[in-house]
């Protein structure tokens, strides 16, 4: 079942507290590079938009991680994209009780997964 407009609403307040509002870009860069996160299903991919190298006037997505929420277990699990494209779960750390606090393992990037 995918997330209601309320629980949506939920996410993107602690998004916001939670991530958003250590890791946006500087204001001096927000005019080219914005961060984003896409609904789907039981799932939030957050990513950042930024210009493409070496080809000005276009445009990249770059995926950050992935945690989708298993109601039945109360758990939200963590995934980060690996260079072969695919999402993988986080070994570290791949389940977190909430959101705000799966956002607080991808924050800290024990192993640089997500950041590099």
């Amino acid at each position: 079942m995918a997330f209601t407009d309320l629980e949506i609403a939920d996410h993107m307040k602690v998004l916001e507290d939670s991530f958003w509002s250590r890791r946006r870009p500087p204001l001096h860069l927000r005019d080219k590079v914005r961060e984003g996160q896409r609904f789907t299903d039981q799932a939030i991919e957050l990513f950042i938009v930024r210009p493409a190298f070496n080809r000005p006037g276009e445009h990249i997505e770059e995926s950050i991680a992935k945690v989708r929420q298993v109601r039945s277990q109360r758990v939200w699990r963590i995934f980060w994209k690996r260079a072969d494209g695919k999402w993988h779960g986080y070994k570290p750390c791949a389940e977190a009780p909430s959101l705000a606090d799966a956002l607080r393992v991808i924050e800290a990037d024990a192993n640089g997964c997500f950041f590099g």
